[in-house]
């Protein structure tokens, strides 16, 4: 804080008026309006030579006269810093021995000691109200010492300043009347000579006023009042009383203090005599350099500063790291014992260090955070009349010239602050919160009245950057060679460039934009860029007109799909204010859809014919029993839907149209896949002997065609046909839909699934031979051979074959397999069967044969289910085996058997029932029928009854009769019948 100095004057009795320093009054200053931001240039940092010299011989003499004991970080040694200083400034020894040289002949400045008596606390109660007037007697005493910086180890007196210290050279502090806790915060100037054998001294003082005594007794509190007021009554009238002392020396402080000190007594009457606070400051008074003669403090300070901090950025870039705003102990330590000794005030300081780091960051890099601690201190101790005109107009200039600064570091934030620089994002956050902070200052508000808000003024910065960094981007992707493909291609890496950049807008700097100042800047740069890019790409198109190569529309194609990843990134039409630029873009490319599909078809076909060509028709591995060109085939058909993915036509109509030849296109490559494939397998099994290598190919080759029809389903869900189906219901009905979208994929799964059939057909073919050769076999060994023996080489057979067919063939086509043996093996043993119809042996091995079959194909629930086996044909065949291989009596019991169960199956007839047995006798070429009984006859008769003749003439009763099993002849009654329903006939 600025203060004011004048001599000290005599006061009765004994003490001079105390020396005082206040605080100027606030004071109207002219309205000093700095020009706008956009209109200052940075200003720069250097000295002149002769400017350059005054600051280094300031620095030097600060150096030499330092006072004090050094702060705990700081630098003791003098040399050190003598040393840190030649290298700041870049002087030559000899320059450096010249100047120091200079410095020390000069005049030593007068030292002083600037204390301030802030307030004490728990002081002692003198009055008779128990409370005291205190005031200070304070100064310094020159020639004597105080051992360890303790009274108590000197003689105990009252009178220390008024005994030691000449009256003129005594400082007083005003008197606080009624208190313990006074609080006297002025300020004193002493100075002194020799700070080895320099003590401060301050006594402490009650008061003493002449009074009456009704007014003492209208003070009394307690017995303690009375005391002191009849201990008064003893003393000379206005004696004033002491309340204790401090006593320090001087080369034990340092150059600031600020302690609470304790107040020592004369007796050890009352020990405790409480606390006062001070505050003590080392300065110089008529320093002989020529800049502190010439030029205000603050400014030499200011210029000190900049030479210093400059050292400090340059010596970490020098060192390949980056400087993070803390000064070294060196430059700290000749900054503070500066400012100390020059007096300057901390707002004074901050303000230096502000205009600084303000004009050396425009200049040098480091961290834009070092400015945020002196924008905080000035905004705290703001006070615009504290400061000169040219001070005011030097700040305003300062917050213009860092705005404009700060600005266009913004316009080319992405240059500036590249995100390949990991700290990127924090450095330009930084930067915002200065510029955010500088802007809500008060001072900024006084001296920059005219200055737009900061939002609108980065708004406005982003806008021309991103404008000028599209240009830029436009410029370094100009082709040397003027055509339409170089000029495509130049158009789309421009585009993916702006993508990029909007990607990294979103992650990351709108983030940052957004929190500061509540600015969009993703919105913002999209609406800009969409305006630019829909202008080229226009253009661009208007030149490539209708005639469109395979090449320029590969290009546009590419263009297409990053204009839509564009478009893509911005905001919902909901939520659009108005029609963008890109709206509709897809029109542009209308006349290049043709070209699309068929390089689409074109790079599809090239592929099939070159993966074919390669095969070898060799199965992948265990698990994938496909060979390459199925892969290949799977990959090339991924690749398509991509592109189909990829294209997703806004227009539905024309969406539906160009799905439909996807598809078309997708059939047609199947169908020549199979074509080339089979080709392929003739011309590799041509010159091949092994015919179990063929084999091998050949299934492959119907593995490659399965895996394609798998492929092939996929198509509904790769190509989205229900969304697109959804999309064209209004237009397109559902008829119209089937007849070509799903009629033309079950016409290509038909063709591929008969292909299949064809080669599995051939494969069955070779093993049909096989089996039968060895089902003949099978009937023609002789009888002595058990049935068990007799079938192991056909079982031997199927085992190996379908064992090599169940590892070269697919699940799906290996079941298939299996059902086309299946039905010829039921063929063939029906064939023998009835060839061998005589034979029952022959039927027996059949019929065993026909049940180990069974058990082999169906392999425990990996071949052929249930279902699948027990056939229509192996029914009959079962049963016609099974009969063929029975003995007699077997026939006999089967037939009895069906017999009965026809019988019990029987439903009741309306005339009753007969039961006849009848046999033959070869021998005697005679039939014998015997009649054994009869049930639910009708009667016929008045009385219920049914005569036997009757019986025998109609063959109806109206009982159930029961005959007799003799021969054929008369029967007579065997009694009476117990009911009219039930006779009983002998």
């Amino acid at each position: 804080m600025a203060m004011l100095f004048s001599r000290p004057q005599r006061r009765p009795p004994l003490m001079r008026q105390a020396i005082k320093i206040r605080r100027r009054g606030v004071r109207d200053l002219q309205d000093t309006r700095p020009p706008r931001a956009q209109e200052i240039e940075p200003s720069s940092h250097h000295l002149s030579p002769e400017e350059r010299a005054l600051l280094y011989e300031e620095a030097l003499y600060t150096v030499l006269y330092r006072l004090g004991q050094p702060e705990p970080n700081h630098v003791g040694e003098s040399s050190e810093l003598l040393r840190y200083l030649q290298e700041a400034f870049r002087m030559e020894p000899e320059e450096h021995q010249q100047m120091l040289k200079r410095v020390q002949q000069l005049e030593k400045p007068v030292f002083c000691l600037k204390a301030t008596v802030k307030q004490a606390k728990g002081i002692l109660g003198k009055d008779v109200s128990g409370f005291s007037d205190p005031y200070c007697l304070l100064g310094i005493e020159q020639g004597m010492t105080v051992s360890g910086g303790s009274p108590g180890l000197r003689r105990r007196q009252k009178a220390v300043v008024r005994h030691t210290i000449p009256e003129e050279q005594t400082h007083r502090t005003q008197v606080i009347t009624q208190t313990l806790n006074p609080v006297w915060d002025e300020t004193f100037i002493l100075e002194f000579e020799d700070i080895s054998n320099a003590s401060f001294h301050l006594d402490m003082w009650d008061m003493d006023t002449v009074e009456s005594v009704r007014q003492k007794l209208g003070e009394l509190t307690d017995l303690h009042g009375l005391r002191r007021m009849f201990k008064e009554a003893r003393k000379d009238k206005g004696q004033d009383d002491f309340l204790g002392n401090v006593v320090l020396r001087l080369q034990d402080l340092r150059c600031r203090e600020d302690h609470w000190y304790p107040l020592e007594p004369c007796t050890d009457t009352y020990p405790d005599r409480g606390q006062c606070h001070l505050q003590f400051q080392f300065i110089h008074k008529r320093r002989a350099t020529k800049a502190s003669r010439s030029q205000p403090s603050y400014t030499v300070h200011l210029h000190l500063l900049q030479q210093l901090v400059s050292h400090e950025v340059t010596q970490h870039q020098a060192g390949s790291t980056s400087w993070d705003g803390s000064l070294s102990s060196q430059a700290a330590t000749i900054l503070f014992l500066h400012a100390t000794q020059k007096d300057l005030s901390d707002f004074h300081r901050s303000l230096a260090q502000w205009l600084a780091y303000s004009r050396l960051y425009q200049s040098l890099e480091f961290p834009s955070s070092c400015l945020l601690f002196p924008i905080t201190s000035i905004e705290y101790q703001w006070i615009q009349g504290r400061l000169k005109a040219e001070q005011l107009e030097e700040l305003a200039t300062s917050f213009s010239s860092l705005l404009a600064y700060g600005l266009s570091l913004i316009r080319r934030f992405r240059s500036v602050f590249p995100l390949s620089v990991p700290d990127s994002p924090a450095r330009l956050q930084s930067l915002l919160r200065v510029l955010v902070q500088m802007c809500k200052m008060k001072a900024f508000g006084e001296l920059c009245p005219n200055s737009d808000p900061l939002p609108s003024l980065v708004s406005e910065a982003l806008r021309a950057g991103t404008v000028g960094w599209f240009h830029l981007k436009q410029q370094h992707h100009q082709p040397m060679v003027q055509g339409l493909l170089e000029m495509g291609k130049a158009l789309l890496s421009l585009v993916q460039d702006i993508i990029g950049d909007l990607h990294q807008c979103q992650r990351t700097w709108n983030k940052i934009f957004h929190n500061v100042l509540k600015i969009d800047l993703f919105s913002m740069a999209f609406l800009e860029l969409q305006w630019l890019v829909a202008k080229r790409v226009q253009d661009h198109i208007g030149a490539v007109g209708g005639s469109v190569t395979l090449e320029v529309g590969e290009s546009l194609f590419q263009l297409y799909v990053s204009l839509k990843e564009l478009y893509q990134l911005g905001p919902l039409p909901s939520e659009r204010d108005g029609v963008l630029a890109l709206e509709g873009f897809h029109r542009w490319f209308r006349p290049a859809i043709p070209s699309w599909l068929q390089k689409t078809y074109s790079v599809a076909l090239a592929r099939v014919q070159r993966a074919v060509q390669m095969d070898q028709l060799v199965p992948l591995g265990e698990l994938t029993k496909h060979s390459t060109s199925a892969v290949d085939l799977s990959t090339c058909f991924a690749q398509i839907s991509h592109t189909a993915q990829q294209l997703d036509w806004p227009d539905p109509e024309e969406a539906f149209m160009i799905t439909v030849k996807f598809v078309e296109d997708t059939c047609r490559l199947a169908l020549v896949y199979c074509s080339l494939i089979k080709a392929r397998a003739r011309e590799l099994s041509a010159g091949q002997k092994d015919q179990g290598q063929a084999a091998n190919m050949l299934c492959v080759v119907v593995n490659d065609m399965e895996q394609l029809r798998l492929v092939i389903g996929k198509l509904p869900t790769q190509l989205a046909w229900e969304a697109l189906e959804q999309r064209v219901g209004p237009v397109l009905e559902q008829e119209q839909l089937q007849n070509t979208l799903h009629a033309q994929l079950q016409g290509a799964l038909a063709g591929l699934g008969h292909e299949i059939r064809t080669g599995v057909r051939t494969l069955a073919e070779q093993l049909e031979a096989g089996i039968a050769k060895h089902i003949q076999k099978l009937v023609g060994i002789r009888e002595s051979v058990l049935p068990e023996d007799a079938i192991l080489p056909l079982m031997k057979f199927l085992e190996v074959e379908l064992c090599y067919m169940n590892t070269n063939l697919v699940q799906e086509n290996f079941s298939s397999l299996l059902s086309l043996l299946w039905t010829h093996t039921l063929t063939v043993l029906a064939e023998v069967a009835a060839s061998q119809r005589s034979c029952p042996r022959a039927c027996s091995r059949l019929k065993f044969a026909l049940q180990n079959l069974e058990v082999c194909f169906y392999a425990e629930g990996c071949g052929l289910p249930p279902e699948a086996l027990h056939t229509a044909t192996f029914q009959a065949l079962q049963r016609d085996l099974e009969l063929q291989a029975a003995s007699s009596r077997e026939l006999i019991h089967k037939y009895f058997c069906s017999r009965l169960q026809q019988q019990a199956a029987t439903t009741s007839e309306e005339l009753g029932a007969v039961t006849v047995k009848a046999s033959y006798r070869p021998s005697e070429q005679k039939l014998r029928v015997e009649l054994l009984s009869a049930s639910n006859l009708l009667p016929l008769d008045s009385n219920a009854w049914c005569l036997l003749s009757r019986a025998r003439r109609t063959g109806r009763a109206s009982c159930s009769p029961c005959w007799t099993t003799t021969p054929w002849g008369p029967m007579t009654w065997r009694g009476r019948p117990s009911c009219r329903c039930a006779p009983c006939l002998a």
